[in-house]
């Protein structure tokens, strides 16, 4: 008797913990007796299945994160470019999510992929590479629309990386290049503009003022002044040169002597005396 009584309590005991599951907080419970499911999901916790009648199969609730292979397609201005990006989903009806989809994390990616290649021949290379903002929001309501139908919420979906052929990095990098030379040059004319303007009020202020050329001039050799090793070349008048070179060609040709009052070169050529010529020697 007692070991019938032992042997029916080692059996409810064998049930019992054969029925016997546990949840986990990030989890749902999802019960099937005989097939079919029962309308509440088990909550996290301690749960009690009948044994070899019941199945439970749990359906994990927390925020998935699940890349997105890289798609070659070519975008609208026909430039062939291969783009992958990241998709976040979590399972909002875990009764939902097991039952319309036979898995639904393989139907979210085969999602993902198929809206992101139709997102590639809709957009342009521009809108890839700077408007990826709007490109998300496009990829995230594309994939949103048929994950709701099995209880899947698309929290959100980004763009990686988009890789370009070599020769469209050459072109880009070219255009790159030519765009800063442009800028470049604009800017250097604009400073030579300001520059010759400045110039130009500087010289009309000298011009009016004389004494301020001859300020600057001095200011520019104490300037130079200060550097031991350079040699200070000042200028010279002109007009004192030509002064000079007029006193050398009166010297040489005997104009100053001419000049010179009481000196015959200096009367008119009628009022000088005529020489008599020289008597030839007589015979004594």
């Amino acid at each position: 008797m007692i070991a019938a009584i032992f042997i029916a309590l080692v059996g409810i005991a064998i049930v019992f913990g054969l029925g016997v599951r546990v949840v986990n907080q990030t989890e749902r419970g999802i019960v099937f007796r005989f097939g079919q499911v029962l309308p509440q999901p088990r909550t996290p916790g301690l749960t009690f299945l009948i044994p070899l009648v019941d199945k439970m199969r749990k359906v994990n609730t927390q925020i998935v994160t699940m890349p997105v292979p890289a798609q070659d397609g070519i975008t609208r201005d026909n430039v062939t470019v291969k783009v992958d990006a990241v998709v976040y989903f979590r399972v909002e009806d875990p009764m939902r999510a097991l039952i319309e989809v036979q898995n639904y994390q393989f139907a979210v990616a085969q999602v993902a992929q198929t809206s992101l290649r139709n997102i590639i021949g809709k957009s342009e290379l521009d809108d890839l590479l700077s408007n990826r903002e709007q490109l998300n929001r496009g990829l995230e309501l594309l994939i949103d629309s048929p994950a709701l139908g099995w209880g899947i919420h698309i929290d959100r979906i980004e763009i990686k990386d988009v890789q370009l052929p070599e020769s469209m990095k050459r072109s880009m990098s070219r255009q790159a290049e030519a765009e800063r030379e442009r800028r470049a040059r604009i800017i250097t004319a604009d400073g030579e503009f300001s520059a010759a303007q400045k110039l130009a009020d500087a010289s009309a202020i000298m011009a009016d003022t004389p004494g301020a050329l001859q300020l600057r001039m001095l200011q520019t050799v104490v300037e130079v002044a200060a550097e031991k090793n350079s040699t200070l070349v000042m200028p010279f008048p002109v007009e004192m040169l030509r002064f000079f070179e007029r006193a050398a060609d009166a010297m040489s040709t005997g104009t100053l002597r001419a000049e010179q009052p009481g000196s015959d070169l200096a009367r008119p050529a009628e009022d000088r005396p005529v020489p008599r010529p020289a008597e030839p020697a007589g015979d004594d």
